[in-house]
């Protein structure tokens, strides 16, 4: 059987933890950053897990992550 490609596209957003669970990036912190709390900001700054309904299509996507 042939090899299944990488999504590379999700190979550099998502990575895959000790216990083998996958972390993500959270959104909106990228500009109009002005009216958003100090608190909000440094939320969106923590990595945060996946959830479990998207799981088997980035399984799909990163077949060897």
């Amino acid at each position: 059987m042939p090899k299944i490609r990488t999504n590379r596209a999700a190979a550099k957003r998502f990575k895959k933890t000790g216990s083998g669970k996958i972390v993500r990036a959270k959104a909106f912190k990228s500009h109009i950053l002005t009216k958003k709390s100090p608190k909000r900001k440094r939320a969106l700054r923590q990595d945060t897990v996946v959830n479990a309904v998207s799981i088997k299509s980035l399984k799909r996507m990163m077949p060897y992550l």
